[in-house]
């Protein structure tokens, strides 16, 4: 009898224990690797990848790539974080993949509208471009749907706004992808 009780004890005392260890989630924070193969930076390279893939950098003429915002398809004078992020991760793998991008927010004569970064508008690419001398752009629109933002990419040639190339391509809607489509007030 006595060890009937204890063995019920024993018992009860694992499995309090093991109660007491979850019931305290432990918060793990991401390391260094997980960041090094993050899948949003493994899109936006391959995004750019899959935009200038078999692209002849000779056609692209004397003048640099600008790269504009990327903004939202339902107000194209808006961009939240996502669309600034992504710009920048265009320019950097566009830059690494041979091609001459010019970095305009070091200038202070190029359209920008507070809290957007970057815009370049149809009506404006001829332009900004011209002052800049630049052949090509890279032009955006992302657009947050229920599971997935879209996001539509075009290079777009400076001398008669023609589409040379586009892509599309979708991002999950993530904790990351929720917080950078937030427009800060």
């Amino acid at each position: 009898m006595k060890s009937v009780a204890l063995l019920t004890a024993l018992a009860a005392a694992a499995l309090l224990a093991g109660c007491a260890n979850n019931s305290t989630p432990v918060r793990t924070e991401p390391t260094y690797q997980e960041a090094s193969a993050n899948q949003f930076l493994n899109s936006s390279r391959d995004a750019v990848a899959k935009l200038t893939a078999g692209f002849d950098l000779s056609a692209t003429g004397t003048g640099p790539v600008l790269v504009a915002t990327v903004v939202n398809v339902n107000d194209l004078s808006r961009s939240a974080p996502l669309g600034r992020t992504l710009s920048e991760q265009y320019a950097s793998h566009m830059a690494a993949t041979g091609f001459d991008v010019k970095e305009i927010k070091l200038r202070g004569d190029v359209f920008v509208r507070e809290g957007a970064g970057e815009l370049l508008l149809s009506r404006e690419i001829k332009d900004i471009a011209r002052s800049h001398n630049a052949s090509l752009v890279l032009v955006g629109t992302y657009s947050a749907a229920a599971n997935f933002t879209y996001v539509s990419l075009k290079l777009v040639r400076t001398e008669d706004s023609r589409i040379i190339r586009g892509y599309d391509y979708a991002l999950p809607n993530d904790r990351d992808v929720q917080r950078l489509l937030a427009v800060p007030r």
